[in-house]
């Protein structure tokens, strides 16, 4: 018997709305959840939280608390959804909300990391869930040996997990910046921050930068853009009253969206002179990122990336005298 015409019209709708909600809804990533006492999950994370995440198994989702999870292993990686740039290792967030610093260091807390070398040490921050870093070329730069130190959130206080084998992928003297990749995390997935548009900066505005200020970790100082653009030195940075100090370099600036505009990098460090802290343009990092086989690092030669030698230029032939080259 056929469907009379009211009830066949509700179908169709149905299956329209359900065909429109299958066309923009993003391909999550498959995951196997592995519990600490020894029973594991296996589904899509729809969303992770500073204490719980969630995993939808297919025919129901559930709610797991971070305390009870040994490891997540990513066992496909997703499509880049609306809002991301596939093959940049970066992503960009599809209107984060505007939230107050307290809620915003719980929201990025956990992808802003430590590293350290034998000679001193830097902040970085997770950019992919694989384990991409970035940070600055000063503070890794000529050092083979280097020791990331993320903090994870769980109940009732903080844990730190080092990694020790930790790979330079692509670095540049002139950016100060260095793209760092974790080798060791053993199928883990790291939290990730989004990358957000230094141009859409103002002055005024309100940011706020997490790092290890003389190593002293989770450091929280918050200011304001002081100019969006300051060239100094043949190149652009952003002036922040935000507080930077050594062990702070590579750390993220952030807006109060929760993305990173900006990779802290120096300060002015002379006596009577307060504030003048700066960043490198978030924008200079996603060129950098786009282009990272250009700056891909050689290990013949630890304090650069690949270096392209200069033309040779032309001289007089002998008894010529000298004229246009």
């Amino acid at each position: 018997m056929k469907p009379s015409a009211p009830i066949f019209a509700r179908r169709l709708a149905a299956a329209a709305a359900a065909m429109s909600l299958l066309a923009v809804a993003p391909a999550l990533a498959l995951s196997t959840v592995q519990l600490k006492n020894g029973s594991s999950l296996r589904g899509d994370i729809l969303a992770e939280k500073a204490d719980r995440i969630v995993v939808d198994l297919g025919f129901t989702v559930v709610t797991v608390p971070r305390d009870e999870i040994e490891k997540i292993s990513a066992e496909a990686a997703a499509p880049a959804a609306a809002g991301e740039e596939a093959g940049d290792l970066y992503r960009v967030a599809v209107n984060p909300a505007v939230l107050p610093v307290k809620e915003n260091v719980e929201r990025v807390g956990e992808a802003v990391v430590q590293i350290r070398t034998p000679t001193g040490l830097g902040s970085g921050f997770i950019i992919d869930p694989s384990g991409y870093i970035i940070t600055n070329e000063h503070v890794v730069s000529g050092e083979y040996n280097l020791t990331v130190t993320q903090f994870r959130r769980r109940a009732g206080g903080m844990d730190k997990v080092q990694f020790t084998k930790v790979r330079i992928v692509a670095l540049d003297a002139r950016l100060d910046l260095a793209l760092l990749k974790i080798e060791d995390a053993d199928g883990a997935v790291f939290p990730s921050v989004p990358l957000g548009d230094s141009g859409a900066l103002t002055d005024g505005q309100s940011v706020f930068a997490i790092g290890s200020p003389l190593g002293l970790d989770r450091t929280v100082s918050q200011g304001i853009i002081g100019s969006r653009n300051r060239p100094l030195d043949g190149q652009l940075y952003i002036q922040t009253t935000a507080q930077i100090n050594p062990g702070n370099s590579g750390g993220p600036l952030f807006n109060l969206r929760g993305e990173v505009v900006g990779v802290n990098n120096m300060k002015a460090m002379q006596v009577g002179v307060e504030g003048l802290n700066f960043a490198i343009p978030i924008g200079v990092v996603r060129m950098f990122l786009r282009n990272r086989d250009a700056f891909a690092f050689d290990p013949r030669n630890p304090n650069a990336g690949f270096r392209y030698l200069s033309p040779p230029r032309a001289t007089a032939a002998p008894g010529v005298g000298s004229g246009a080259r």
